[in-house]
């Protein structure tokens, strides 16, 4: 496989407009990797390095979940390396007919877009459905080894960035071993030499593929010499995890010792019909309502959610209602989901053929008829619990008449507040407000300059959104005095459209909006002012992150025509990713928006403003990864805290080792 690039001019001479065939640049192989691992991996920071080895360990768990594997092992090793084995079929080592010179092995491991899961023969449900994993942490490997267990006899071949080291080798028979092992050490020409590998996140993957699928043992093993005894928990340099009752072990886990509104979690294992595939949905209503949820495909982590997630919400309120409707209680009508799920502990993992994930590192769920899929499934159990155990049924429904009766209550303060906070409160002259009564669904833009702010004001909804444009780049609150931020204006104007105060003065109960949303233009100066505006909230008004009320707007920054559609791409890796995928081979036109204030508010209204149609990006500190034991929120606080002050304070030379520290990461730039 071969990409093209367009070689960028270094100057405007008569030799630059000479543009010719020259001038592309064809990658061949894994040479696109290695030149945009953003595009396959989503950067090169340490989430990438650990997404890895997910690709790796989601093989290995696609052939458990296959019926071919039953024991998968993760050992982090003394050099820095990564060994993940399991005892399934192992990747066949035989001639491929379309490249007879290589093994299928080989073809695998470097070619993007091949493997087995294309089709339904090999696999019916996997993770990976790209055809890019392996291939992929190959290019981005300084090393790799790869052992394959087949038919008795045992074989192996090593890579370097992607290629071959020499042929395959055969080692001889075997008698007591079958699968594949791949063994990898990432290469710092791509993650640098300080991104390392970081054993509490391996041991808590492990553990949480574990909890996925009940027919696995994962083996868990670590040099001890990389294990941080300074830790409060150290993590294990050996472990064991096999979970005979799947997400209900977990969920029992993280409960254990707290009272719970129901007797008993609600647990259900579901084949979906036809053969259409099959989930687990566990829930418990825990009474400190410091709940969690946690969605799978695949074994593979749905951090956005998706399309299962909706259709389990759909489900759960549907039976509670009816539940209300059987026993005479009117009141039932008024909850929402979110009355009856707020501070619940919610598992949920599906297997379906053919997933549709939303990016490369498949963080959302968008096969559309899933959501049917679930909720018809999962109905039908839930009817079934809720008549058979009453006294829980009962206890879930009031606990959900009481919330929506609050939720009702404090609308109606709202909107008498809303309407006295109006006429006392001086706005800022600039703010465009909205006309409804209650802060329930409203929303304020905080854009980027008048012309921006004027495309907005066209675009928005009268009655739930509200515009404020900020002239320029706000100050940075980070590095500046007391006095600085009290005297500045547009500080000052987004105190006053918020109605909150700075600080130790700052209210939630007070803020005007349910939603905070920044909006900038779709390059390097639209992202210093959000960077900007988002430390402001960090540093005087925290309740914004925490709460989850604050939230950037991803506009797009292209829009590709061609074969009679139209679709809007928000970077060059999406528009890469749709060239690829929905154009591909078709004749296309890009355009690129110079700003948001040029687009045409229609536009501006489809892609980024619509709730229908837009992608929001929700600021917050809250690690998602599964792990039943701890929270690692106040972590995160530390990490973020230390990130800010190094990139926002006052001491330039923080900044200075940070840029030196990434540079190595910098691509491209438009300098």
């Amino acid at each position: 496989m071969s990409d093209l690039f367009v070689k960028k001019s270094e100057d405007t001479s008569q030799e630059s407009q000479n543009y010719s065939a020259k001038d592309i640049e064809v990658l061949e192989g894994l040479e696109p990797v290695r030149k945009r691992p953003g595009m396959y991996i989503g950067g090169t920071d340490e989430n990438a390095l650990h997404h890895l080895v997910s690709e790796i360990f989601d093989n290995s768990m696609d052939e458990a979940v296959a019926g071919h594997a039953t024991r998968i092992e993760m050992s982090l090793n003394e050099d820095g390396s990564i060994t993940i084995t399991d005892n399934g079929r192992g990747i066949p080592v035989d001639k491929h007919p379309k490249y007879p010179d290589k093994s299928a092995l080989e073809v695998i491991l470097t070619t993007l877009h091949s493997g087995g899961k294309f089709s339904n023969k090999a696999y019916e449900t996997s993770g990976g459905l790209h055809g890019v994993g392996i291939s992929v942490v190959n290019a981005l490997t300084s090393s790799m080894r790869v052992e394959v267990a087949r038919d008795k006899e045992l074989y192996a071949q090593d890579y370097s960035r992607g290629l071959p080291l020499g042929k395959l080798e055969h080692l001889g028979t075997v008698s007591n071993r079958r699968g594949t092992s791949v063994t990898f050490i990432p290469d710092t020409e791509i993650f640098g030499p300080k991104v390392k590998f970081k054993p509490k996140r391996l041991f808590k993957m492990a553990r949480s593929k574990a909890f996925l699928f009940k027919g696995v043992e994962i083996r868990w093993s670590c040099h001890e010499d990389l294990i941080d005894s300074n830790e409060e928990n150290p993590t294990p340099q050996q472990a064991v995890f096999k979970f005979p009752n799947g997400l209900l072990d977990f969920l029992n886990a993280a409960l254990k010792d707290r009272r719970t509104l129901t007797a008993e979690p609600f647990y259900r294992t579901m084949e979906f019909p036809d053969g259409q595939g099959k989930a687990e949905f566990a829930i418990g209503w825990p009474l400190d309502e410091q709940g969690f949820n946690q969605s799978y495909c695949n074994t593979i982590p749905t951090a956005q959610g998706g399309t299962h997630e909706s259709g389990m919400r759909t489900a759960m309120l549907r039976a509670v209602k009816n539940y209300g409707e059987l026993i005479g209680n009117k009141k039932a009508s008024s909850i929402t989901a979110d009355d009856l799920l707020g501070g619940s502990c919610i598992l949920l993992s599906v297997f379906i053929k053919d997933p549709q994930f939303q990016g490369q590192t498949k963080d959302k769920l968008t096969n559309s008829y899933v959501s049917k899929l679930v909720d018809t499934s999962l109905r039908d159990h839930l009817d079934h619990w809720l008549t058979s155990d009453p006294t829980s049924a009962t206890k879930l429904l009031e606990a959900a008449i009481e919330k929506a009766e609050t939720r009702l209550r404090r609308r109606k303060k709202d909107e008498q507040k809303r309407k006295s906070a109006t006429k006392k409160l001086r706005l800022p002259g600039k703010l465009s407000d909205c006309s409804s009564n209650s802060t329930e669904g409203t929303e304020i833009f905080i854009v980027e300059g008048d012309s921006a702010g004027g495309s907005a004001k066209q675009a928005r909804n009268r009655q739930t959104q509200a515009i404020l444009p900020l002239r320029g780049k706000i100050l940075n609150v980070v590095s500046a005095t007391s006095d600085k931020i009290a005297a500045n204006q547009e500080i000052s104007n987004i105190t006053q459209a918020l109605g909150v105060g700075l600080g130790k003065n700052f209210s939630l109960d007070d803020l005007r909006y349910e939603k905070v949303i920044i909006m900038t233009d779709a390059d390097v100066d639209g992202a210093h002012i959000a960077a900007l505006l988002i430390s402001f909230f960090y540093e005087k008004m925290p309740g914004l992150v925490e709460s989850g009320r604050l939230y950037v707007a991803l506009p797009p920054l292209y829009r590709l025509s061609g074969a009679g559609r139209s679709e809007y791409a928000r970077d060059d890796v999406h528009k890469e990713e749709l060239m690829d995928t929905l154009f591909k081979g078709k004749k296309v036109e890009v355009s690129r928006f110079k700003g948001l204030g040029e687009m045409m508010p229609a536009q501006l209204k489809e892609t980024t403003m619509s709730p229908e149609n837009r992608s929001l990006m929700r600021v917050t500190l809250v690690d998602t990864e599964m792990d039943p034991e701890e929270s690692n929120l106040q972590n995160a606080v530390k990490k973020t805290e230390k990130l800010i002050d190094q990139l926002m304070g006052k001491k330039p030379e923080l900044r200075f080792q940070f840029i030196q520290e990434n540079a190595t990461f910098a691509k491209d730039l438009d300098v």
